[in-house]
């Protein structure tokens, strides 16, 4: 236990933030591991957000500063994941980004806002507010069922 006390909260940073890049990653078990080890749930909840929000934010400073070459050829977005998440923030606009946590549609949707040169802020109030509120509901999920 003494190395899961040590080593699980940083574990659950680096899954999230991982999670949250372009690479096809998923912290859910590492979240509910640390849950169901009796660990605090509103450290977690933030240690799970806070990892989650940084990747994203990787992802938006990709697609601010990176070129469309290196989006597709070295983090392999698909010129197709770009093109759905433009027309998403065209039909829905910035809110859109509260889904960020989605699966599939997240990650290219934080690409495109910095291609889009969305405010950082809204970027990151939005981004925050949907993945605090996606780790809150897992974690609610895991220690009442």
């Amino acid at each position: 236990m003494e190395f899961l006390t040590v080593y699980g909260l940083w574990g659950l940073f680096v899954a999230s933030f991982l999670a949250a890049t372009i690479l096809p990653l998923s912290s859910e078990v590492v979240l509910g591991y640390l849950l169901l080890a009796n660990f605090n749930v509103c450290v977690v909840v933030a240690v799970a957000t806070t990892g989650n929000v940084l990747g994203s934010l990787v992802n938006y400073m990709l697609g601010r500063v990176g070129s469309r070459v290196l989006l597709e050829k070295i983090f392999r977005v698909s010129p197709e994941d770009i093109s759905r998440a433009r027309s998403r923030f065209r039909t829905h606009g910035t809110i859109s980004l509260l889904l960020a946590w989605v699966p599939v549609i997240g990650d290219p949707l934080t690409v495109v806002a910095g291609m889009l040169k969305i405010n950082f802020w809204v970027f990151l109030t939005l981004v925050s507010l949907g993945k605090f509120a996606r780790y809150a509901v897992l974690s609610w999920a895991v220690l009442f069922f």
